[in-house]
């Protein structure tokens, strides 16, 4: 018969042993939830944009005109959006992107794909011009060469792929002229960018003069001068004139501002610091950090 002491150890052993399994149960649990019992919604590193977990709709084998995989859903409140274009007073157009059953989720780009969530893109006769992450952006007429054009606008979803019905891309369409006497656009030569440059100019033509003017170049992969931080009082326009041997998009977080950087030519961002903190300036396709802007 065992002895008192041998019973005692015995127990304490089986108490020990529970224990651990009720912590590696907990530790289970929170793995499979992530902090406080919500899972993310950003894909593991190493798993592409279509292979982001999420299950809207249907993923189809099919894509849209730039690549892209349909995610399909039920025509009932699926997404939709209209796009309209007004003559800026200063510069190009404004445009404006009407949506239903639809909300830009600029924080969650890259995760999975959420019901009626995502961000647009803007393209001119096929060509993507750049990234939407708002119903507002503004077109610069430099961007559009004379002539008649087709503006797209189409939805996509967190992990970028296309929100579709029935087969087809959820997108709207506006048909655009550009000239030399379009209203909004006094002044600006509409020379195809091949052409060479006239004498340079400190800003952009038909703009106030900006309050500070940053250059920066993309080469190789590399930014210079390296990025480090732009400081700025609220109020303060900023010029920023981006050169890439690569085309890409640039965007401002935070301001909801990109603009489309092509191959070998600079390309001219003005906006006002109207937002204080700290907000970074990166290319969507290399995913370099250009500057941070520090607003105070």
């Amino acid at each position: 018969m065992p002895s008192r002491t041998a019973r005692g150890r015995g127990r304490g052993a089986a108490t020990c042993t529970a224990a651990l399994l009720t912590a590696a149960l907990l530790l289970v649990g929170g793995a499979a939830t992530g902090c406080g019992g919500r899972a993310t919604t950003h894909h593991k590193p190493g798993t592409s944009h279509e292979q982001a977990t999420g299950s809207v709709g249907t993923l189809l084998d099919a894509q849209d005109v730039t690549g892209h995989r349909l995610r399909e859903v039920q025509a009932e409140g699926a997404p939709q959006v209209q796009l309209a274009a007004r003559p800026d007073s200063e510069d190009g157009w404004n445009l404006q992107l009407t949506v239903k059953n639809f909300r830009f989720t600029p924080d969650s780009t890259g995760g999975a794909a959420l019901p009626g969530a995502g961000h647009a893109h803007l393209e001119l006769d096929g060509r993507k011009l750049a990234r939407l992450y708002g119903p507002w952006f503004h077109l610069p007429a430099a961007q559009v060469p004379e002539g008649a054009h087709t503006l797209t606008v189409r939805l996509y979803a967190d992990d970028h792929t296309a929100w579709a019905v029935a087969g087809k891309a959820v997108e709207g369409t506006l048909q655009l002229t550009a000239g030399a006497a379009t209203p909004g656009q006094a002044g600006h030569n509409h020379t195809p960018p091949s052409a060479p440059p006239s004498a340079p100019s400190s800003s952009p033509p038909s703009q106030a003069p900006a309050d500070r003017t940053v250059t920066i170049t993309v080469r190789d992969g590399k930014v210079a001068p390296a990025a480090g931080r732009t400081e700025l009082r609220r109020g303060e326009r900023l010029a920023l004139h981006v050169t890439s041997d690569r085309a890409d998009t640039l965007h401002v977080h935070g301001y909801d501002k990109e603009l489309a950087l092509p191959a070998g030519q600079e390309a001219v961002l003005v906006l006002t610091a109207d937002r204080t903190g700290l907000f970074e300036v990166e290319t969507h396709e290399s995913r370099l950090v250009l500057t941070q802007l520090l607003v105070r």
